[in-house]
């Protein structure tokens, strides 16, 4: 038997059903200030070990390495803007993501380098910046300013 049609509930298209509305977002609770500084923290750190990790992973398996390391980057960026619900969780990955890619960059005194002049290199670097900036500029359940808790609701 099925239900008529304005009974069922409205179809969700696939990025709302992974990610939620702007409205549920909004809507969860605000974590305490301890948990969040934890959260900063260690979302500064798992950056910066993506950033290294991505670095090694996109040069050994060219084409599908850069996404999976794309897909690592941004799942960071996001993850850390949805547990402490602020612009400045997803920041703060980014900024240890950068970090740890000057120090990749520069060539070792024997002539390594981590980070090739290639396309592979050079995608993951854009890309990678991309993401950040989108995850740090998404509806937050914050104030304007980023990382400061808004007034209750």
């Amino acid at each position: 038997m099925t239900e008529p049609a304005d009974r069922r509930p409205p179809r969700r298209s696939i990025p709302a059903t992974v990610l939620g509305t702007r409205a549920e977002r909004l809507a969860e609770s605000q974590p305490p200030l301890a948990g969040r500084i934890v959260a900063y923290v260690l979302f500064f750190l798992l950056g910066a070990v993506v950033s290294v990790c991505g670095a090694f992973v996109q040069a050994l398996w060219p084409p599908v390495g850069v996404l999976l390391a794309l897909a690592a980057t941004g799942a960071t960026f996001y993850a850390g803007l949805r547990v402490t619900g602020t612009r400045l969780g997803a920041g703060l990955p980014a900024a240890g993501w950068f970090l740890a890619l000057l120090l990749v960059m520069v060539p070792r005194p024997e002539g390594d380098n981590v980070l090739w002049t290639n396309a592979t290199s050079y995608a993951w670097l854009f890309a990678g910046s991309i993401l950040g900036v989108i995850c740090a500029t998404l509806p937050t359940r914050t104030s304007w300013f980023p990382g400061v808790p808004g007034p209750p609701r």
